[in-house]
């Protein structure tokens, strides 16, 4: 790497800027053994950068993270002032000042004219302009992005953001310096919001718009995502987290750049910011808490219900379908003592289903989740038809076939005509308008989605979709059973990809235009979503398991369900799809899987 060899062995760095971000690059570095020279403003900014400091590295001795005898080594390593002179003779300085393009300007000038000119000069903007900060150097080959995650010593990804003209030897210096501080670095164009809050950012601006038009509950929207794709955190909780004013500036420098609509704050989230209401740090956003800086929620609603409605009492529940969605939904009300009748088309359907079912209840009581008497009383609560009339006595009917409205309309009319009055039809449909099967029928106001995840026997999550003609005893009989299930309803307006699927798609299909633009790679991008974000998958693993045949189709009905130009499906996937490569089904998507 030439001059740039002794970056990945630097035994001192300067950082410049002593908030909660700058104090935790700071004890990173200093706990792989590298002497910090820390700067603040002012005397007051010193002591709180030194408390952040001091406070950090307790907590690790606290819990076993540290020895005592490591944190005073660690805190003897940063030497901290107020003078910036002080990190002249440092061949690499990492300023972390609030996000302000004016300050930070100023601030790199500064710099620029105190150190060497071999000096790196590295800036920890989320989402301001690296190129910007560079021209107003003259080493502007020697500066770059180096984003951290909060908290610092926690997270482990750091995005790497090189410009047009950034000495490709200084990124490879700093990527092996991140190594060394057992960070994991990934690569990514100057682009506002980089990989990781370009995609978020996103995602969470769609979520507070879906607030915004009471098309479902805060707690709906935060706990479809947790328990439907297993993020750690809801959207509007971590909005709150990560303050509503900065999420604010990431979206504005964010359309700033690709005046995309999807990018334009929401006007909820202006409104938030003008009251002061920005999130956990001042007690209040989109929830309550009890104090500045508490994470504890003090408003937050209980299970949703529907007012002045009585559930509908269920004792049979049929199923219409074989597919492993259908067996899934068998085995789980089965387990919950509900007898079920399921219909297939043939015989052999029928004993597919059966065995099916009993080999999953056998692994449930091989693995001791199961008694074998409980395996026995599910399995004689389940009976396999091929007549429809044979659902006739049920009091809710649930259909899980192929995702097809003709074949769902189809379906429902000859429901309609064979299931008792009073009995409620049910949709698993995830994209599907739910009032183009109650149409089909006389009983459009008995008639909701139920939107399952697959596997259902796992997957905790049931979206429940009522149309404007269904009954809110309707509603109340489906959250009582999904309840009895031991699933977490959500409740959703009838309105393209529900929750779920109308927040997830279009951050896969935003993932994919940042593939195609060539900003960053397939296995960079995962890594920031999986180590940055804590999403269990990336956006590429997740569509490749998804089916990109899937992933298409259901873009393609949200595009033509809102018509926003940004939800178009990215072209990428059209030739994907159109080449045969769907994903791990087919063994080739994003990834090779053949090998």
């Amino acid at each position: 790497m030439g001059q740039d060899t002794s970056l990945g062995e630097l035994t001192k760095i300067g950082v410049v800027g002593l908030g909660t971000m700058g104090a935790g690059i700071a004890e990173v570095l200093a706990r792989a053994g590298i002497d910090v020279v820390g700067v603040e403003k002012d005397d007051e900014g010193l002591a709180r950068g030194r408390g952040h400091l001091e406070h950090s590295t307790q907590r690790a001795v606290d819990r076993g993270k540290l020895t005592a005898q490591e944190r005073e080594e660690l805190l003897a390593r940063v030497h901290s002032g107020t003078d910036l002179a002080a990190v002249a003779d440092c061949p690499l300085v990492i300023e972390a000042i609030h996000e302000r393009l004016d300050a930070k300007l100023e601030l790199i000038g500064q710099l620029d004219q105190l150190c060497p000119p071999a000096t790196v000069i590295a800036s920890n903007t989320s989402s301001l302009s690296v190129t910007e900060l560079a021209a107003a150097t003259h080493r502007p080959s020697r500066v770059l992005g180096t984003h951290w995650f909060n908290p610092a010593p926690v997270m482990g990804l750091v995005e790497v953001v090189g410009t047009v003209v950034t000495d490709p030897a200084v990124l490879d210096g700093v990527r092996e310096l991140l190594g060394r501080v057992d960070k994991t670095a990934v690569s990514a164009g100057d682009r506002a919001g980089f990989i990781a809050n370009a995609l978020l950012f996103g995602y969470l601006n769609n979520a507070v718009r879906m607030l915004e038009a009471h098309y479902a509950t805060r707690e709906d929207i935060d706990a479809a995502m947790r328990y439907g794709c297993g993020h750690p955190m809801g959207p509007l909780a971590l909005l709150d987290l990560i303050g509503l004013d900065s999420a604010y500036e990431i979206l504005e420098s964010m359309y700033h750049q690709s005046r995309d609509h999807l990018h334009a704050p929401a006007p909820l989230l202006k409104q938030l910011v003008t009251a002061g209401m920005l999130g956990r740090k001042t007690g209040r956003g989109f929830y309550t808490y009890a104090a500045p800086d508490s994470p504890q929620v003090v408003d937050e609603a209980g299970a949703t219900e529907v007012a002045g409605a009585t559930a509908r009492p269920v004792r049979l529940v049929g199923v219409v379908g074989t597919g492993t969605m259908a067996t899934g939904i068998v085995e789980v009300l089965a387990r919950s003592g509900y007898d079920v009748v399921y219909r297939a088309r043939s015989d052999d359907k029928v004993s597919s289903v059966r065995k099916r079912l009993t080999e999953s209840f056998d692994r449930g009581v091989h693995r001791g989740r199961l008694t074998t008497e409980d395996r026995d009383a599910a399995l004689a609560r389940v009976t396999g038809t091929t007549e429809l009339d044979a659902l006739a006595d049920c009091d809710l009917v649930i259909e899980a076939v192929v995702e097809e409205l003709g074949v769902k309309r189809a379906l429902f009319a000859a429901l309609d005509e064979v299931v008792k009055p009073g009995a409620i039809l049910a949709t698993t449909t995830s994209s599907l308008p739910v009032i183009e099967c109650a149409t089909a029928t006389g009983r459009p106001r008995d008639v909701v989605g139920m939107h399952w995840f697959n596997p259902a026997p796992a997957m905790r999550l049931i979206e429940v979709v009522p149309t404007v003609l269904t009954a809110p005893d309707v509603t109340a009989t489906v959250l009582a059973v999904s309840r009895a299930a031991r699933k977490h309803p959500v409740v959703c307006a009838d309105r393209a990809g529900f929750i779920v699927n109308a927040l997830l798609f279009p951050y896969l299909n935003d993932a994919v235009r940042m593939l195609e633009a060539h900003y960053a790679t397939v296995e960079d991008i995962d890594t920031a979503m999986t180590v940055g974000c804590g999403h269990p998958m990336g956006p590429f693993a997740l569509a490749d398991v998804v089916g990109l045949d899937v992933t298409l189709a259901i873009q393609r009905t949200l595009y033509l369900e809102f018509r926003e130009p940004g939800y178009a499906p990215a072209p990428l996937l059209e030739h994907l799809v159109k080449a045969g490569y769907l994903g791990r089904k087919t063994g080739r998507g994003f990834r090779d899987h053949s090998r």
